[in-house]
């Protein structure tokens, strides 16, 4: 019985990890698209909430769970941004 339960809380342990992970990957990817949004309309933006966010999903991703995701930079948006425009 000792090892069902183990097995059970490594379980819970996992999946509040993905659902950890799930919000807040999507809370990054609103950031994300905020900061899309004002380059497009040419007001001043800032990648600091994205990258806190991904900083908590790159730590989450240390388990070897979930995924780790990338630094954003303005330049990384701004160049984006010009991709969209050119289509």
């Amino acid at each position: 019985m000792s090892v069902h339960k183990e097995i059970s809380a490594h379980s819970q342990k996992q999946h509040q990890l993905v659902k950890t992970f799930s919000e807040l990957d999507m809370l990054r990817e609103r950031y994300i698209e905020e900061a899309i949004t004002n380059c497009q309309n040419k007001d001043a933006f800032t990648t600091e909430r994205i990258n806190a966010v991904t900083t908590q999903i790159n730590e989450l991703a240390k388990n070897g769970i979930v995924p780790a995701r990338k630094l954003v930079t303005p330049s990384m948006i701004e160049e984006y941004v010009a991709r969209l425009e050119q289509k």
